[in-house]
């Protein structure tokens, strides 16, 4: 049997170490330290990213590293005047809590990071793609969570920043017309990770319970009997 044949088994440890990363992975925003991530840290990261999987294998994503400090503020400027367009949207009593939340670290983070969808990557028709157009799109955001996942095994924070004009960011950063900018991303190492969610603990929303999105067969069809509802209601909350 080649090395490729071979099937990869996980041990028990190793499984738990997956779990543990992914109910620890958290959206930084104000944690950021001053400290770059070294380059082999930044490699593994990427390249656990640009394993993720992709409609035909098309691997539609690009990588952008934004370094340079005029660029980030040039995007910062962007956010600031789309966030005060955002909190417009809010309800009276909203408005408060959402002036308090720190909602991007686009200067305070050491490294922003832009992963993007070439839309016409694999050409006009690719496998899987033919009859569903934004699998690419999704195929990008599986890359986007690889990252995520790998950063925070490297102990390295990750915040994804979507309020700003699309148009205006793509503009400050050369993207063409046929690239869409999936996910800005601010990264670095932080001071801390919360221990819940920031909008969790500050009470914007709650997580909802898993066995409400759970139906069976038909829309919104459940089935509070089934033995997978009995084993997921009696786990302990993480």
């Amino acid at each position: 049997m080649s090395a490729e044949d071979q099937t990869v088994n996980f041990t028990h440890d190793e499984r738990e170490a997956l779990y543990k990363t992914i109910f620890n992975r958290r959206d930084v925003r104000g944690e950021f330290k001053p400290d770059p991530i070294p380059d082999e840290v930044l490699a593994r990261i990427l390249k656990a990213a640009h394993h993720a999987p992709s409609v035909g294998f098309m691997q539609p994503w690009n990588f952008m590293l934004v370094r340079s400090k005029t660029v980030r503020q040039q995007v910062q400027e962007a956010f600031t005047d789309a966030n005060n367009e955002a909190m417009e949207m809010f309800p009276d009593n909203k408005k408060p809590l959402y002036q308090s939340l720190k909602l991007e670290g686009i200067l305070d983070s050491p490294l922003n990071l832009v992963v993007t969808c070439d839309r016409q990557r694999g050409g006009p028709v690719v496998l899987g793609r033919t009859h569903i157009k934004s699998m690419d799109l999704n195929s990008t955001v599986c890359a986007v969570q690889n990252l995520w996942l790998a950063a925070r095994a490297e102990n390295v924070g990750i915040g994804w920043v979507s309020i700003f004009d699309q148009d205006r960011v793509k503009a400050i950063l050369g993207i063409p017309e046929h690239v869409v900018p999936v996910a800005y991303l601010c990264m670095g190492y932080v001071s801390e990770f919360k221990v819940k969610p920031e909008l969790e603990s500050k009470g914007w929303r709650e997580r909802l319970p898993l066995e409400d999105l759970i139906y069976f067969d038909q829309w919104q069809q459940q089935n509070r009997e089934d033995s997978l509802i009995k084993v997921i209601s009696d786990q302990p909350e993480v």
